[in-house]
């Protein structure tokens, strides 16, 4: 088993991604596709890749279909490329999938955010420390939406839970983040987490954030990787190119329609020969001129 610092060296530097699931026509998960995409993404150079992630659709998986997708992951790159599962829900549920996740070898979580409803620090301090307890492997926790963790709160987490040592902010509040990092120091491995991440990547490397997830790594591998380097290089004609060139009217795209930062990514997997079916419900795939619009995009790239 990987241990929780081996995991934390291993997300301190290099490019993330979380692959796509693949469904079929009848929105059943398809692990023959599920494993040639790992196969295909895997040489590109990812550090690690988050399993049954956000842009996985993490949140439409029933328990079952979600043990399917860590296996297929954990058998398919075994050896060969470290697998981290999302988890998520609230605190039951969410221990039932990490502990799961363990014993199919993944070599750790990313905690996604519990559930609908707000909560005090002092409940997802709980929550969060909870998972941590209910596993031996690392726990890498993601700052988004419901769960909005105070320095002191995580704090608090560092100081009972030896495994938990990820932090992935997903929010953008620059005071927050640098408040964070200053009180825990390198007592986590920080990762940047916001939607199309490498439109703040230069900001968050600022901020002592050098590692970011890339869901366009899911249909422009080489793009996502050039664009890594290049940040890693400081070489700023290459980032500003691309940004100019692909992110900003990929993101204006992208924020035409609620929920498509996950749909997008499936549109460009498409488009490039590597689909993965279509998005569950309440997910919505882009409308046919959107599709056009995201191919001329991707065209201006050259092969990937």
């Amino acid at each position: 088993m990987t241990t929780p610092q081996e995991l934390k060296a291993t997300i301190s530097s290099g490019l993330l991604s979380f692959p796509l699931t693949d469904f079929d026509r009848e929105l059943r998960f398809a692990p023959k596709p599920f494993a040639e995409r790992l196969e295909w993404l895997m040489p590109y150079g990812a550090t690690a890749l988050f399993a049954a992630g956000g842009t996985g659709e993490f949140f439409s998986l029933e328990p079952q279909e979600y043990c399917e997708v860590i296996k297929t992951a954990v058998d398919t790159c075994r050896g060969r490329m470290p697998i981290i599962a999302g988890a998520g829900g609230g605190t039951t549920l969410a221990i039932r999938y990490a502990q799961q996740a363990e014993r199919l070898g993944a070599q750790g979580i990313l905690l996604l955010p519990h559930y609908l409803t707000e909560a005090t620090q002092q409940g997802l301090v709980a929550h969060v420390e909870a998972v941590c307890r209910s596993v031996g492997f690392g726990v890498i926790v993601y700052n988004r939406g419901a769960c909005r963790l105070t320095p002191h709160s995580l704090q608090q987490l560092a100081d009972r839970c030896p495994n938990l040592v990820g932090f992935k902010d997903g929010i953008g509040d620059i005071e927050a983040f640098v408040a964070i990092r200053r009180t825990l120091g390198d007592r986590f491995a920080y990762l940047g987490g916001l939607p199309t991440a490498e439109l703040f990547a230069g900001a968050y490397q600022a901020m002592g954030c050098p590692v970011y997830s890339s869901a366009v790594f899911n249909f422009i591998p080489r793009t996502a990787v050039e664009f890594y380097e290049a940040l890693r290089a400081g070489d700023t004609t290459t980032t500003n190119r691309l940004v100019d060139q692909f992110f900003l009217p990929y993101v204006a795209l992208r924020n035409r329609g609620q929920g498509y930062a996950v749909s997008i990514v499936k549109a460009g997997a498409a488009l490039v020969g590597h689909g993965a079916g279509p998005v569950r419900p309440p997910l919505s795939d882009l409308e046919p001129a959107e599709l056009d619009e995201l191919g001329a995009l991707i065209s201006r790239l050259g092969p990937q």
